[in-house]
């Protein structure tokens, strides 16, 4: 077993004594959240500045349609090959999570191999398709209030009151 997974079972064992159902720490079990709790150990994520950084951090599992034809980016100074020496053991965040309790790395396996990107395409062509709709029928609200507005503008014009409060300055 890798020293990771030790950590992490050690991790697993910490728990509130007076009410361990309630108060947490709350552990995580999907590696989006993992690396997500990760990161913002080593975040000051409490000053407004850190709060707007993990507002900004976006973490899945997979590559979601919006990112799957991106150019992917690689970070260097991350690359297992550059910092482990030859012959260390090691172990993937997907497979830690899986080890204590995931349910779901195969769905996210057979999800990525067989091409999300219908899924996803057709979630998001509904979502867009109600998205024109609701703004076609704001739009109509829109316009018929501006209307409305215009009309009462132009009906309280001619009243002297409205020229008395335009004389005043109003």
């Amino acid at each position: 077993m890798p020293p990771q997974t030790v950590k992490y079972h050690a991790y697993l064992r910490k728990i509130t004594r007076y009410n361990p159902t309630r108060g947490g720490p709350f552990h995580f079990r999907a590696p989006a959240r993992i690396f997500y709790k990760t990161v913002r150990g080593m975040i000051p994520h409490k000053t407004a500045r850190g709060a707007a950084a993990m507002e900004r951090l976006k973490v899945f599992e997979g590559v979601p349609p919006p990112y799957d034809k991106k150019q992917r980016m690689v970070v260097p100074q991350a690359l297992r090959v550059l910092r482990l020496k030859p012959g260390r053991k090691y172990c993937t965040v997907g497979r830690l999570a899986h080890e204590v309790g995931w349910k779901y790395q195969d769905v996210v396996a057979r999800l990525e191999m067989m091409g999300v990107e219908e899924i996803w395409l057709t979630t998001f062509d509904r979502l867009e398709e109600r998205r024109k709709v609701k703004g076609a029928a704001y739009y109509e609200r829109k316009k018929a209030q501006r209307k409305h507005l215009a009309e009462a503008r132009k009906s309280t014009a001619d009243h002297e009151s409205s020229k008395k409060l335009a004389d005043l300055g109003y």
